[in-house]
């Protein structure tokens, strides 16, 4: 499982021009899901996701986490964090969980973090997306 964090001013998620979540100051999460994956480990990531200091304090330094700054958090699902590009131009994605799996644990995701996060807003599975944000730093965190 990959979690690539962004610390954003914003972000919203649009399908078929409706804007279907928006958050403020948080995070927009990308999520993959690969073979193999459990809920432990999605356990795992979003404990680390909830817990990093990566917010600025009162001196400026970076030292709170989103729960401190009472922050957002926008979930998308992404299975192309899992491209395989070593062969030829065209990306592969065995590595990819099938989408069963993948939408099952993305879910698992999503209600976790709204038991922890109050503002908490995602995506549409399977869903052409159109994802804004304004990343706050610029400042992207991959968790594995």
């Amino acid at each position: 499982m990959k979690f690539v964090i962004q610390r954003v001013s914003h972000a919203s998620v649009t399908v078929d021009g409706t804007v279907i979540g928006s958050i403020g100051k948080g995070f927009l999460v990308l999520i993959g899901v690969g073979q193999g994956d459990t809920r432990k480990e999605a356990d795992r990531l979003i404990k680390k996701m909830l817990g990093l200091r990566i917010f600025p304090d009162e001196n400026g330094k970076i030292n709170l986490s989103i729960r401190d700054v009472n922050g957002e958090l926008l979930l998308v699902s992404q299975f192309t964090l899992y491209a395989d590009c070593s062969h030829g131009n065209r990306p592969g994605f065995t590595n990819a969980a099938d989408p069963g799996l993948a939408e099952e644990l993305y879910t698992y995701v999503v209600e976790r973090c709204r038991e922890q996060i109050s503002k908490t807003a995602q995506g549409s599975f399977g869903a052409h997306m159109d994802v804004e944000l304004l990343n706050d730093g610029p400042f992207t965190i991959l968790l594995e």
